[in-house]
């Protein structure tokens, strides 16, 4: 639950973007394919979960599967960070103005979520 408010509320935060820097696009962009993989990679992995649970299977499995699924969203996520810092966060810094301020304190908010999660 945690994660998709945190989710909503980083949808919610990015929908501001309809300034100059909206043009620009995301710094994942060219991992896209990549990251769309894992993702489905990532799915597959809870579906499993679910299968497993479903089927009575051992709680330290499940234990171990929610690790490794925790361990593989956690990998995406930290990718989509560092795209963001180098790509969006420099771009607004190399601008400057308000636009720099706000990517900047967009990463620290990202951060610190994951950090908490």
């Amino acid at each position: 639950m945690e994660l998709l408010s945190q989710t909503s509320q980083a949808t919610q935060h990015e929908n501001h973007d309809d300034g100059p820097a909206a043009l620009h696009s995301h710094g994942y962009l060219s991992s896209k394919d990549d990251y769309l993989k894992r993702l489905r990679r990532i799915e597959g992995q809870v579906g499993g979960l679910s299968r497993m649970v479903t089927d009575e299977r051992y709680c330290i499995d499940i234990l171990t599967q929610i690790s490794a699924t925790t361990r593989a969203l956690e990998s995406v996520a930290l990718g989509l960070l560092d795209e963001h810092l180098r790509h969006c966060v420099v771009r607004a810094a190399r601008e400057g103005g308000d636009e720099a301020e706000i990517k900047i304190t967009e990463a620290r908010d990202a951060i610190a979520r994951l950090v908490r999660s």
